[in-house]
């Protein structure tokens, strides 16, 4: 089976499951997937506001009931709460609007807000409204993304797999390698 078959067949349920937890690679790749006709744009941004919102929903949760017990076994978690719990101090909007979009943090920040005691209902409006943008706007990037090529290499169709790959491959790395820079920046390294 291709790579472009795979994504026919399985593009939604790997952006459902990619968008549980961080996601962007595979909403940036199923973005670019709509544009070459491989997957349905609406679809997939309906498939990741849904998946991306619960998802930050079961972190709240799990944060709200198991905070301490989680921040005990995950030092990674605990060394994040500080950071968390200055920007909810300054920005608590914005904070639980943007959290999708700060790498590194997708997954811990639902659950580091859920143990800092945001208010559920305030915290589902919110992530609500940010889920929405956040597929709306990872989603696409990679539709667009596809159209700025199509613009550059006229016949796709011999490049798609090889750039489908490389989406999935290239993004995470420079997402890590941001994320990186950014840790070494703030510590002044």
């Amino acid at each position: 089976m291709s790579v472009t078959e795979l994504v026919s067949h399985y593009g939604y349920i790997a952006v459902a499951v990619g968008c549980l937890l961080e996601g962007e690679t595979v909403l940036l790749t199923a973005g670019f997937a709509a544009h070459r006709g491989m997957l349905d744009l609406p679809a997939v941004l309906a498939v990741a506001f849904v998946a991306s919102a619960l998802g930050d929903q079961i972190f709240f949760q799990l944060g709200r009931h198991q905070g301490p017990r989680l921040k005990a076994r995950f030092p990674a978690l605990a060394r994040n709460a500080p950071r968390v719990d200055g920007l909810l101090a300054r920005h608590h909007t914005l904070l639980i609007l943007g959290i999708r979009f700060m790498v590194g943090l997708r997954v811990a920040g639902p659950i580091l807000m859920g143990s800092a005691g945001i208010a559920p209902l305030r915290f589902t409006m919110l992530n609500l409204t940010g889920a929405a943008l956040w597929a709306t706007a990872i989603g696409s990037a990679g539709y667009a993304f596809g159209a700025v090529i199509q613009t550059f290499l006229r016949d796709l169709r011999h490049l798609e797999e090889g750039i489908l790959v490389a989406l999935l491959i290239v993004t995470p790395i420079v997402l890590h390698l941001f994320h990186r820079w950014r840790g070494k920046r703030q510590r002044g390294d």
